[in-house]
């Protein structure tokens, strides 16, 4: 379903350009007459320095339809969905663009039930902007807003989820990266409740991001590296803008990507859950498939994006979800991506464990995996896709979102890009050598397909 706005998580765009005074007017107020006739409303925003105007425009537009509204101040967006559930509010949105550098901005929008809102929701949305059957956001009103604090609730429903006994004796010492970002208001404290010592780097906010970015990419975490090595800590863990995402290093100052910290939640998580199954999505490594399969579970595949595994994760009634990107999705808290509760739960797993996080990874399932981009016009990605679909062969073809060829010991991922006239391409194996053939075979496949259609 193609939507003009919306993308993988919520609305986002540069201020000034798309995200300007007038569209966030407009477009929250679509949004409020979209998804309510009454009711409440929670919201809360990043530390960017567009925010906290942008924020009272939405809460004006939300105020004129008659709407009650908690504003939760500057928190992760994870709070503002525990807030949905733990309010029993009827939605909520965060003024966000999460990993976007700084000139950008965006909304995110959260159903009733904490998770961000589905595509047929979104659609409707942008169905009630486009069509303008919505009342704006300058109307009087006599609605107060509620300004409410709820750190405290939060951070106590993740400690009570963990052993804290144990982490307590085993007396860890952490360095948390806010990335001068919102994490840096609750994952230090979250870690300090459970005895661990904190060190903390680029926690100070400032909506520029001038300490490494908003980003946590483990090429852009060198400096919590080195000072998780230089003070001896037992892990690192880096979060996004927003901090629904937990990148860790270990205790010699190496940062992994994302999908080596899911693949170390899974193997500790699901071996004392009564469900195994792993949700997560098709770009995910085939290390969670060999984990699933030593534990007698399963892993069951998903779009690419945050709503699908957390959907997923719902019907099937899963306690674990995971994206490579350093998404975790604990359902005992929420079954949405959590960075502080991936904080917790690393250190409850190194508080079990006898060994360090290094030689925890190191046991893993080891795999290559290699990420290039191919050119393509958005007008001509149907036909190439629909054409590798019908010549490609396989052990296993996963069609989901793009094309998913699986093998024995690798697999490719071929994906159109919903954002860019480009074509995503993922590969792994067991090998440097296997990948990059697979990689190049891959490159070489796509350029023909498009090749066959350009005119």
């Amino acid at each position: 379903m193609k939507r003009k706005y919306f993308g993988t998580n919520g609305i986002r765009g540069v201020v000034g350009k798309l995200i300007t005074p007038d569209f966030v007017s407009r477009i929250s107020s679509a949004i409020a007459s979209y998804m309510l006739d009454k009711g409440t409303m929670v919201i809360g925003s990043d530390s960017r320095l567009s925010s906290p105007s942008l924020k009272e425009i939405v809460i004006s537009s939300f105020l004129a339809q008659g709407i009650e509204v908690i504003d939760l101040g500057i928190v992760p967006t994870p709070l503002v969905q525990f807030a949905v559930s733990y309010l029993q509010a009827d939605m909520g949105l965060v003024v966000t663009a999460s990993h976007n550098p700084p000139e950008f901005n965006g909304l995110k929008v959260i159903d009733s039930d904490g998770i961000e809102i589905d595509i047929v929701k979104q659609k409707g949305i942008e169905e009630t902007f486009e069509a303008e059957t919505y009342q704006d956001g300058k109307t009087e009103t006599n609605k107060n807003i509620t300004k409410m604090n709820l750190i405290p609730e939060y951070i106590n429903q993740i400690v009570g989820l963990v052993d804290v006994d144990l982490i307590q004796k085993k007396k860890l010492t952490a360095v948390v990266d806010g990335g001068n970002a919102v994490g840096s208001l609750v994952t230090p404290y979250v870690l300090r409740n459970l005895g661990i010592r904190v060190v903390s780097v680029n926690c100070q906010l400032d909506g520029k991001f001038p300490g490494r970015g908003v980003e946590p990419d483990p090429r852009k975490l060198r400096v919590m590296g080195y000072a998780a090595n230089q003070v001896k800590a037992d892990f690192s863990v880096g979060h996004d803008g927003d901090a629904d995402r937990a990148i860790f290093g270990d205790e010699k100052g190496k940062i992994y990507f994302g999908d080596k910290s899911i693949a170390l939640f899974e193997s500790w998580i699901l071996q004392n859950s009564d469900n195994k199954q792993f949700v997560t999505p098709v770009s995910s490594s085939l290390a969670v498939v060999d984990i699933a399969e030593n534990l007698g579970g399963s892993v069951t595949w998903t779009p690419v994006g945050c709503i699908y595994v957390s959907r997923k994760m719902i019907a099937n009634n899963c306690i674990l979800g995971g994206e490579e990107n350093g998404g975790l999705f604990y359902a005992p808290h929420q079954s949405v991506r959590d960075g502080m509760m991936a904080a917790a739960l690393m250190g409850n797993i190194l508080a079990e464990s006898q060994s360090t996080l290094s030689d925890l990874i190191s046991e893993l399932p080891q795999y290559y995996q290699a990420k290039e981009k191919i050119k393509c016009s958005n007008n001509l990605k149907e036909l190439v896709m629909e054409d590798i679909k019908t010549n490609v062969q396989a052990d296993e073809i996963i069609s989901i979102d793009g094309v998913k060829l699986i093998f024995s010991d690798s697999w490719i991922l071929i994906r159109p890009s919903g954002t860019e006239p480009i074509f995503r391409i993922f590969v792994e194996a067991k090998s440097k050598e296997k990948v990059e053939i697979l990689l190049q075979d891959s490159l070489k496949l796509v350029a023909e397909a498009i090749q066959k259609y350009q005119q």
